[in-house]
């Protein structure tokens, strides 16, 4: 009958693969990456889910058209567990695909495979919330305190710097200034002996 094998279960794992997996990343210290613990849990859930709705099951619920129609109730039956099937895949694929979760696994990975050379104890919640939002808070608001203090001091030395531009300006502005003035008068005392030479020249003898 259809119960003991007729339909193929995602990719023909036995049913105790994960722990088969599990003893041997034990015995060899290999790490499996979560994308293929999670497939092959899925795996599993499929594989679980046939063997509960087996085909003794399913003639059971429809023995009166099984009498009739024995050959196209396991058509029938081979039909829906393998729709099901291809059903609960595309939906987990969906979900990994929107939720990015190939992506999310590996880099849980890398974290842990990044934290086995740490040796301070990770952190742990104390049960005390206000604790707790605190310890991870603080240190938060000290390094932004810290990065603000760092750019007030730079935008001051900014403005000492301009501050500085603008007061050497206005000295050469007043310098430019007093050199007018000074060459004004000078033209000004120009032309009056100019005026008084051209008037001792008209005078008579």
């Amino acid at each position: 009958m259809a119960e003991a094998g007729s339909v193929n279960v995602g990719s023909g794992r036995e049913e105790k693969e994960p722990e088969g997996l599990s003893q041997e990343s034990a015995s060899t210290g290999t790490t499996f990456s979560r994308v293929k613990l999670f497939d092959t849990m899925v795996d599993t859930f499929l594989q679980k889910l046939v063997a509960s709705g087996s085909y003794q099951r399913f003639i059971d619920c429809y023995k009166r058209f099984y009498q009739l129609q024995p050959e196209m109730t396991q058509r029938i039956y081979d039909k829906f567990i393998t729709q099901l099937q291809t059903s609960i895949r595309d939906e987990i694929s969906e979900i990994k695909e929107e939720g990015n979760l190939e992506a999310v696994l590996n880099a849980l990975d890398v974290i842990v495979e990044e934290g086995k050379d740490r040796r301070e104890p990770a952190w742990r919640p104390s049960g005390i919330p206000e604790k707790d939002l605190r310890s991870t808070l603080v240190p938060y608001f000290l390094q932004q305190r810290d990065a603000l203090q760092r750019r007030v001091q730079k935008q001051e030395a900014e403005n000492r710097q301009l501050a500085d531009a603008v007061l050497a300006g206005r000295r050469q502005v007043e310098e430019l200034q007093l050199q007018v003035q000074a060459r004004q008068q000078a033209w000004q005392a120009l032309h009056r002996e100019q005026k008084e030479l051209v008037a001792v020249l008209r005078e008579p003898e």
